[in-house]
């Protein structure tokens, strides 16, 4: 008997040294505080590396990052991968893993607001996710008409639905904040008033750079001259979103300036870790209001370069 109560004792112990064995892996890598600049694919990662120094390279799970110097920052460069989930989990890890002291996203989105054109930054005050949401089945109302009935009520506050989908908003908390139901999440407002002070009078490109083959004729440039707006609703889906009707919705109802596939998720790790965070987006193109097809494989280059441009100088004016 006594034999037995010391294996379940040893095996409870194992169970409690699961946890303290997992946080004592996510050891520090680099002692420097330092400002997390991600991004998620090629091109923006490009245009960031480039104006990064005295980088060196580390290695953690399958992430390639870079720690270095931007405008005399200190800095973190590392790729967040595409999409929500990607997004969230590589943010946790820098953070468990480095010194953040604040996050700063710089990439390409597409185009919501009527208002901003391709090339445009824009740089968004709150953020949503707008598929978490409720799929409602349809109904028949007693007149015949058909309607839509959702599992539980709306939350307050909850934009309007498109056909069958819901908006439910993402119950989360932190250290000194209860858990609650939220349909947008703040960027910092700090980082948000710098960057409303740095990017006036920034200049932007026009123009992609002719790829290899092209004549120096054969560039594209855009019809206009790039500007940065601050402030709005960026909003944030594990979709690639190329559809003019869905696009409007998104304006009507959730008043969004852009969409892209990971902000959201950044915004909510940023805001449960209590670090600073903002995101800067160049529109490369219209999430379905493109003419005549989505037009980011042409201009995601110079709108990776416009978000990069507009991030350096905003690194630069950071007091630390």
């Amino acid at each position: 008997m006594m034999r037995k109560f010391k294996t379940i004792l040893a095996a409870a112990a194992a169970l409690v040294a699961i946890p303290q064995a997992a946080q004592a892996a996510a050891v520090t890598l680099d002692p420097t505080p330092r400002t997390l600049v991600l991004t998620a694919y090629a091109p923006e990662w490009e245009a960031m590396a480039a104006v990064i120094t005295h980088g060196r390279r580390v290695k953690v799970n399958d992430r390639e990052i870079v720690l270095g110097t931007l405008a005399g920052r200190p800095v973190i460069l590392m790729s967040s991968g595409v999409s929500m989930v990607n997004a969230a989990m590589n943010t946790q890890l820098a953070i468990d893993h480095f010194k953040v002291k604040r996050i700063v996203f710089s990439g390409v989105a597409g185009g919501v607001d009527p208002a901003l054109n391709i090339g445009d930054v824009s740089v968004p005050e709150q953020w949503g996710q707008y598929l978490e949401v409720m799929f409602a089945r349809q109904t028949e109302r007693p007149d015949g008409t058909k309607g839509w009935q959702t599992p539980s009520p709306s939350p307050a506050g909850a934009p309007e639905n498109w056909q069958f989908i819901f908006p439910n908003g993402t119950r989360v908390g932190n250290a000194v904040e209860p858990a609650k139901n939220h349909i947008l999440l703040p960027v910092d407002p700090a980082l948000v008033a710098l960057a409303r002070k740095v990017t006036a009078g920034l200049t932007l490109k026009r123009c992609v750079a002719p790829s290899a083959g092209m004549s120096a004729e054969a560039k594209l440039c855009l019809p206009h001259d790039p500007k940065v707006e601050v402030g709005g609703t960026g909003v944030s889906a594990g979709v690639y979103a190329d559809n003019a009707q869905f696009r409007e919705y998104l304006f009507r109802a959730w008043h969004a300036r852009l969409l892209d596939m990971e902000s959201g998720a950044v915004i909510q790790v940023a805001y449960a870790n209590r670090v600073p965070a903002i995101v800067f987006r160049s529109l490369s193109d219209l999430a379905g209001g493109d003419a005549d097809r989505n037009m980011e494989y042409v201009f995601d280059h110079v709108a990776s370069v416009n978000s990069a441009t507009v991030v350096r100088a905003f690194i630069a004016a950071l007091p630390d």
